[in-house]
């Protein structure tokens, strides 16, 4: 572990939760249902509590795929309301029942491919966890998917790198941007301890954080504020 690297992304990660709080992810269905805000579930770092539960969070980290969280929300609350969000459910649906419901999703041929292909896997596990070269060999799984299962869907200490945090990282001048995924996930990984709660809410924080600052969006306006992480380092 690198001490100082150690320390400035420790910084960072103290500096978001001040800004924006405990973030709750990966976000439910059930828990809409309860009445909880988009289905976060701040301070709760239980989930999943049920087979389903991981079900769904495997579905969205397949869904999310080049597109935007609020259209994959469209595309799973039609899938819940099909019953389908339960594997054997997924399964028993035909190609053209199962595209129309992701088609919000974007990419709906190739994600339908992708999560039966996921779904037959999830179903073989018989409650294990699998191991991250095993979700790798899944049609449609790359490293961003494949760590996101295991973050959220089997409380595995392995950190999500993702567009919006290779922005900030790059930004903010922690690596190269000739740096790959795995490069970018060792930063954080070697230089963090390997916790499951703190690597949730630092990916969580990143991407808010990044919403605000670095997505297309706040670079289009005429937003002149300087990223206040800056000032940290």
């Amino acid at each position: 572990m690198n001490g100082k690297m150690n320390k400035k992304l420790l910084t960072i990660y103290e500096a978001l939760l001040k800004h924006y709080g405990q973030q709750g992810w990966w976000p439910l269905t059930s828990l809409v249902e309860e009445g909880k805000d988009g289905g976060y579930h701040p301070g709760d770092y239980e989930h999943p509590r049920t087979e389903l539960e991981a079900y769904e969070i495997i579905v969205g980290a397949i869904l999310t795929q080049n597109t935007s969280w609020s259209s994959v929300e469209r595309a799973i609350q039609n899938l819940r309301q099909l019953g389908a969000l339960d594997p054997h459910a997924l399964l028993s649906l035909s190609d053209s029942e199962l595209k129309r419901a992701i088609k919000p999703a974007g990419f709906y041929n190739q994600k339908a491919i992708y999560l039966k292909e996921v779904t037959k896997f999830f179903m073989r596990l018989s409650k294990n966890t699998p191991m991250r070269n095993e979700l790798l060999s899944i049609k449609g799984v790359g490293n961003e998917t494949a760590d996101s299962v295991l973050l959220y869907a089997y409380r595995q200490p392995q950190f999500v790198i993702d567009a919006y945090t290779k922005r900030i990282v790059f930004a903010l001048n922690l690596a190269d941007e000739s740096a790959g995924y795995m490069e970018l996930k060792n930063l954080f990984e070697l230089n963090l301890p390997k916790d499951v709660v703190l690597y949730q809410e630092f990916h969580a924080l990143l991407v808010e954080h990044a919403k605000h600052f670095y997505s297309k969006k706040s670079r289009s306006s005429l937003q002149t504020e300087v990223d206040f992480l800056k000032e940290f380092l």
